[in-house]
């Protein structure tokens, strides 16, 4: 695998794909939403949607897994524009750094200021169970630990600075505002919240390496996010994360559990097909409320919020739905 210093992008490939996106269309997003397995279903709740799969944008990556589209799709959530990415780019699909991360530049040269992060997860918390959603507080870089960081070589100072703090790269006053939404919508008994470990994939993890990434702290594990994360935090930008909890690790060596791609589909899609009236419905609701309610504090909180409902109800798996799941794949669960 190439370092990060030796594939990478100018500024002016950068800036050439932002300004065609922004000569394409007339939508001006503040928010990013990047789409994990499964759960496109975020965009195809937009309206007044303009649509750019990814081979027609200069300069754009292509993604090859199953249950990513391909597309930026830009468009409203309840009047809020923003921008989804339909397919994300990962490690294992032989991207490099610089690739996987290309989004998030482009992104801030569009004026984006916040950016949600979803993605599909296996529970290392052994509290945590299938169908949960987790906010993510921290995260453990595990590329970034043998050098595959993102932010390595040549520094464009354009877009940060040499050496940003990530102590702080999940925006707090956002978690707290999905911990408030989570409980008005009665979602708050399966909201969990935890530390995302990122490997580079795409072979699952075995038991060793599971019970390694439980002793350092992890709560779930997946294999896309965190390059992504640090890039935005690197431009300004605050970040909020959510991980659909899809199964739960195999850490003995006794069980018959095997994960497989297939069934993390089949939750998402499950969540999907089972919330999207309850999704209209509390979308309705929150916009009844004003915008000067205590916990929305300026109009960028008021548009992530509405933006987080949607979220929630695209995460969102009923119990019923998941003991289905469980029962119906032989006690197979997936990631």
């Amino acid at each position: 695998m190439s370092t990060s210093s030796e594939c990478s992008y100018s500024y002016e490939e950068y800036k050439e794909t932002a300004d065609w996106l922004l000569a394409n269309t007339d939508i001006r997003p503040k928010v990013a939403i990047i789409c994990g397995s499964g759960l496109g279903g975020l965009a195809d709740l937009l309206e007044n949607k303009k649509v750019f799969p990814y081979n027609k944008i200069p300069h754009f990556p292509h993604s090859t897994v199953q249950g990513h589209k391909g597309q930026l799709v830009f468009g409203e959530l309840n009047g809020k524009q923003c921008v989804c990415m339909q397919g994300r780019f990962h490690f294992y699909e032989g991207h490099n750094i610089a690739t996987v991360t290309y989004p998030v530049r482009v992104f801030f040269l569009l004026g984006i200021e916040t950016l949600i992060v979803t993605n599909a997860a296996g529970g290392l918390n052994p509290k945590f169970n299938v169908g949960d959603i987790m906010l993510i507080k921290d995260h453990i870089n595990m590329p970034g630990f043998a050098g595959q960081n993102p932010l390595c070589g040549h520094n464009e100072e354009r877009f940060g600075v040499r050496f940003p703090c990530m102590s702080d790269a999940y925006d707090r006053d956002f978690a707290r505002l999905a911990r408030d939404t989570a409980q008005e919508l009665g979602c708050d008994s399966f909201l969990q919240e935890g530390v995302y470990c990122m490997l580079a994939g795409p072979s699952y993890e075995t038991i060793a390496e599971c019970r390694v990434l439980q002793a350092l702290g992890a709560d779930a594990v997946g294999m896309s996010t965190v390059p992504e994360v640090v890039v935005a935090r690197h431009c300004g930008i605050r970040v909020f994360g959510l991980s659909l909890i899809t199964n739960k690790v195999v850490t003995d060596y006794d069980s018959t559990e095997r994960a497989n791609h297939e069934e993390v589909l089949e939750t998402t899609r499950m969540r999907t097909e089972d919330l999207q009236k309850f999704a209209r419905r509390a979308v309705s609701l929150k916009s009844e409320q004003g915008a000067g309610e205590e916990g929305l504090q300026n109009e960028e909180e008021e548009e992530v919020s509405v933006i987080l409902i949607h979220s929630y109800t695209q995460l969102q798996i009923g119990f019923q739905s998941a003991q289905s799941l469980i029962s119906t794949s032989g006690g197979k669960y997936a990631k």
